[in-house]
């Protein structure tokens, strides 16, 4: 059977009640939720389940689509799931569209395939770009701070592939606050300041409030945009009642069973009453925590299907807290 044509929800920017936060001192506003593909789309992954959701993302007004050269897995396989279905669907809507993609991690082997070279963030973009059918980036992200190659020269090459049109806008991720300051104030003499940083952050992840990024992020005119806002799964309900054989857990992937600690599991049960006092998941809330002002302009999720989503879009319907839900917050966490 021959799938329908996609057609954009026509009241995709109003009636889910998506709202959308300027990105520092730029032109560009964000979606609230942001959708991430580094897990659920590569080639391991069936294509029609990727593609709906990425389909109901956008039709909740989800513009924003954040990749990786080496998301898959394979490698690269999400930026080829992510690519189909720009050339089946998304092609009419490529100017509503923010999509993203990154280098600094390993990609290809030998000495050119990771870190912060001039030329392995050339060439991997330049291959991001095949594998997703587009003649550009909307933004592009060196994706980890290299301490053996000059930051001069990974910053250089931002600059260059902005002004060879390959990416309208640069960003840097996961950078130590020394290096993030020296790179907003390369990049912002250059003209070609930097409009994202983006960085883990969650109620368990606390740095970029701890080592200063939020507010530095801020000061520069840079936008900041979280992810792992649910800490792997843990800042859900999921592990409440042990592990799920379905879970990140339970699967043997990157959250490990040794995580799920007696400490951090009674942290858990207390946040998720917290939680359903406000009437909310634990999830819900979690991700409504990170929007609670206007220090994060956007909160990548991932998901493994449209039912999961669904229930993380309701985090965005109650972002206020009290000063008591946030004190007791901090001293279950603390």
């Amino acid at each position: 059977m021959i799938p329908p044509l996609y057609a954009a929800d026509k009241d995709r920017y109003t009636a889910a009640g998506m709202k959308y936060r300027r990105c520092g001192r730029s032109g560009i506003r964000l979606p609230q939720i942001s959708l991430g593909l580094w897990h659920n789309f590569g080639g391991v992954d069936t294509l029609v389940n990727s593609t709906r959701m990425v389909h109901y993302a956008f039709d909740r007004g989800i513009t924003h689509f954040d990749l990786a050269n080496n998301y898959g897995p394979p490698y690269g396989s999400a930026e080829e799931t992510f690519g189909q279905i720009m050339q089946r669907s998304l092609r009419p809507y490529r100017d509503e569209l923010f999509i993203s993609t990154k280098a600094g991690h390993d990609m290809w082997p030998g000495p050119y395939g990771e870190w912060g070279s001039r030329k392995y963030l050339m060439n991997s973009l330049d291959q991001s770009l095949r594998r997703m059918h587009l003649d550009y980036v909307d933004i592009f992200y060196s994706h980890r701070f290299d301490p053996d190659t000059p930051l001069e020269e990974t910053l250089q090459a931002l600059v260059d592939i902005v002004r060879q049109g390959k990416a309208l806008y640069v960003g840097i991720s996961k950078y130590p606050v020394e290096a993030a300051a020296f790179s907003y104030e390369y990049l912002r003499q250059r003209d070609v300041p930097c409009l994202l940083y983006q960085g883990r952050y969650n109620i368990f992840n606390r740095e970029p409030e701890y080592e200063g990024i939020l507010c530095q992020a801020r000061e520069a005119g840079s936008g900041f945009i979280a992810f792992s806002p649910l800490a792997q799964g843990l800042l859900t309900d999921r592990y409440l009642h042990g592990i799920p054989i379905d879970s990140r857990i339970g699967r043997g992937g990157f959250l490990k069973k040794e995580q799920l600690t007696e400490d951090v599991l009674r942290k858990i049960t207390a946040l998720n009453e917290v939680a359903a006092r406000r009437g909310q998941t634990l999830a819900e809330m979690a991700l409504a925590w990170l929007l609670k002002d206007d220090l994060v302009t956007s909160v990548i999720i991932g998901a493994s299907s449209v039912e999961q989503m669904k229930d993380n879009l309701k985090g965005i319907e109650n972002t206020t807290f009290q000063a008591e839900e946030l004190a007791e917050i901090d001293r279950i966490t603390g």
